[in-house]
């Protein structure tokens, strides 16, 4: 697998946990979209692992 492939996986990884991070926050969170969000997350965590 590419450098830059990981690189994207990296990035999105990032963007979801920052999502992860503002939803939670709010007073009345969706636990829907969170337990959606965290699933997304882990999926990208484990391809990372994958790959290196």
């Amino acid at each position: 697998m590419s450098l830059s492939h990981l690189s994207a996986l990296k990035s999105r990884h990032a963007d979801l946990d920052a999502k992860i991070a503002n939803e939670e926050r709010r007073p009345s969170p969706d636990t829907a979209l969170l337990a959606q969000m965290k699933k997304q997350k882990l999926r990208l965590k484990e391809e990372m692992a994958a790959t290196a």
